[in-house]
């Protein structure tokens, strides 16, 4: 419609006759369409089938506890070990972590293609303002014409292009925030896990330092005994090489500790001087981790970990991306507006006044891509079969994580009783034939057997504890400890029936 230009101080002309009559006509237009955007033109897609979850625990789950919840008992399990360290380390993992800094931009490049989403669906308004001086042909004479004009866009979305691209955008700003959180279970497992192991470490160097220091007195017992006839050369030999031995294994450990050490500090940022004098406070000390009641069921414990919500977030978008490629098929509606202010004055003659338009009612209608639509829509059904799969592949593993856990708890239960028996006994055994040796009844040969079997047992007696702990730690990494579902997104129980895996493809 052409704008219509009025004088400076007259009222602006009103519309001719024919134009009036026709902008009814439009406006119904309009409106028809824009009811008909409400309207989900697209077919919905068939409801998809999540894998079904197993239906009770194969491995013996821990035994319940009646002081607590389970969740209460996973939230923040680092800040009921016994070693008020591991708490402070897992804090300071947390606040310096790369790899959590990294989860929380990615969850706010989510956050903004979601907000981009979403306002793609609402009208686009632009202002203007534009300056001319010229003479446009030979009849006007040279004039000046400012003006300035508020544009508006928006896209109908009849067949719902719109609606499934902030649908995807949305769905993977949720995969990311899980994501961010499974990133956080991680990190305190894994910052707990190497806790331990230098803990442990720390547990067995100090053993086989008490060995050596044993076996340095051995020595000089037994070379003052060969040196007064009362013991054979060879059994002065034979306690030196045991000696060299024993600090040689004490050598290659405290290199192991080192490995631990650096391996801690590249986890937490901490400063190495500041958190070897702090170690170094209750030095060897392995701390207990508490106990956790695994009463719920597998499907109940599954649908807490971030993992299995992120994987199923990502189906989500998959299918709404398999909706927007098909949408793309379909013809585009788009409408547009404009409403301004113009000024025109040239040869003594000012005019100016209000300009406005409604339109153009833009119908795009795709005829030919050679084929590019139609792959994109294969493209899409791919993706969401990808999305699928990556869903089943990560629920058998979630439920092979916690089996295993479980199985490390049972497999470390049943040998505690006997390993703290036979570390017991051997100790024991070691301390007669210290005294039958010195006393001139045994061999050195017999001694350093028994040496070597309580050195043996004590070993296995503390990797033995740090096996149980490290279990306990993988338990509450399996069942999603360290965050509070009640901060989270809705577990994938509650998530809507298309969100889940497919049994085949859309259709």
């Amino acid at each position: 419609m052409s704008p219509v230009r009025s004088p400076a101080g007259a009222h602006p002309r009103p519309p001719t006759a024919p134009a009036a009559a026709c902008r009814p006509a439009l406006l119904a237009g309009v409106a028809a369409l824009a009811l008909l955007s409400g309207c989900a033109l697209t077919p919905a897609a068939s409801p998809l089938t999540l894998p079904v979850a197993p239906a009770g625990w194969q491995a013996p789950p821990p035994a319940p506890l009646a002081s607590e919840t389970p969740a209460a008992a996973r939230a923040d399990w680092w800040q009921r070990f016994d070693d008020p360290l591991l708490p402070a380390l897992v804090t300071q993992a947390q606040a310096t972590s790369p790899a959590l800094a990294a989860a929380a931009a990615r969850v706010a490049q989510a956050r903004a293609l979601r907000d981009a989403a979403a306002a793609r669906g609402g009208p686009a308004l632009d202002l203007g303002a534009a300056a001319v001086r010229g003479q446009p042909d030979l009849r006007t004479p040279v004039g000046t014409q400012l003006g300035a004009e508020a544009r508006a866009g928006w896209e109908i979305d009849l067949f719902g292009r719109v609606a499934a691209t902030t649908a995807a955008a949305r769905a993977q700003l949720a995969a990311s925030e899980a994501d961010a959180r499974g990133v956080q279970v991680a990190l305190a497992a894994e910052v707990g896990t190497a806790f331990l192991a230098l803990r442990a470490c720390e547990a067995q160097r100090a053993t086989l330092l008490a060995d050596a220091r044993s076996r340095e007195e051995t020595v000089r017992l037994t070379e003052r005994a060969a040196a007064a006839g009362l013991r054979a050369p060879a059994a002065a030999e034979l306690a030196r090489a045991g000696a060299a031995h024993a600090r040689m294994q004490a050598q290659a450990l405290q290199q192991r500790c080192e490995l631990e050490l650096k391996a801690l500090v590249a986890l937490t940022g901490a400063d190495e001087p500041g958190l070897r004098e702090r170690l170094a406070a209750t030095p060897g000390r392995l701390p207990r981790p508490p106990a956790l009641a695994l009463t719920e069921l597998p499907a109940q414990v599954l649908a807490q970990r971030p993992d299995l919500q992120a994987a199923e977030r990502r189906i989500a978008a998959a299918q709404a991306e398999v909706a927007q490629a098909r949408a793309e098929t379909r013809p585009r509606v788009t409408l547009a507006g404009m409403v301004g202010l113009s000024r025109l004055s040239g040869a003594g003659v000012s005019v100016d006044g209000g300009v406005w338009s409604l339109g153009p009612l833009q119908v795009t209608l795709p005829l030919f891509d050679g084929g590019a639509r139609a792959a994109g829509v294969e493209a899409a059904r791919a993706r969401h079969d990808e999305a699928g799969a990556h869903y089943l592949q990560t629920l058998r593993a979630a439920v092979r994580e916690l089996e295993s856990a479980l199985v490390q708890l049972a497999g470390t239960a049943a040998r505690a009783a006997d390993t703290a028996l036979a570390a017991a006994g051997f100790e024991a055994s070691l301390r007669a034939t210290q005294a039958l040796y010195d006393g001139g009844l045994a061999s050195l040969f017999d001694l350093e057997d028994a040496r070597r079997s309580a050195l043996a047992a004590q070993r296995e007696l503390i990797e033995l504890e740090r096996e149980r702990s490290a279990a306990w730690i993988a338990l509450y990494r399996a069942t999603a400890g360290g965050w509070s579902a009640a901060a989270g997104t809705p577990p994938a129980a509650a998530l809507d029936s298309t969100a889940g895996v497919a049994a085949g493809r859309l259709p």
